[in-house]
């Protein structure tokens, strides 16, 4: 294990305790710094408004040249976030940096819940919904907040 991966996984830590981004929070499950629980509060101009999302962080080994694993354990409607919790978004992805942090995730996460983007989207159905019945899809995301959320 390299010290200066669990130094970086700390300053995070330590960074998001002091500072958490609005509606979030995070941190380590038990004693393991690698595996992290995250909490966003949904944001409130979207149909998850006072929904509370849990999400599941790992750190890979080689963090932060890896971007860590997110996904949502709690389930939402949402054409970016499937079955399993995966997210499509990039600097989960493709465009992750090292200088992106944790904070920088969920404030990512929080604006992909408040503004889908249904062009890359993980559920073809809800997206579909979404571009062709508006209505229809946020009160389906309301009823699904409700359900699993509250």
């Amino acid at each position: 294990m390299d010290l200066r991966v669990l130094k970086r996984i700390n300053k995070e830590l330590n960074d998001i305790c002091r500072n958490p981004p609005p509606f979030c929070s995070a941190g380590p499950v038990g004693e393991d710094l690698f595996h992290w629980q995250a909490i966003i509060i949904g944001p409130t101009e979207t149909p998850y408004k006072d929904g509370i999302f849990f999400l599941a962080i790992h750190f890979p080994t080689y963090y932060p040249h890896k971007p860590p694993k997110v996904n949502f354990t709690t389930r939402i409607y949402h054409p970016n976030i499937n079955s399993n919790g995966s997210i499509a978004l990039d600097i989960l992805h493709d465009c992750w940096s090292p200088a992106l942090s944790i904070s920088n995730v969920l404030k990512s996460i929080c604006a992909c819940m408040t503004y889908p983007n249904s062009y890359i989207s993980l559920v073809p159905e809800i997206a579909h919904i979404y571009n062709s019945d508006r209505a229809r899809y946020e009160a389906n995301a309301r009823e699904w907040a409700r359900k699993y959320a509250m």
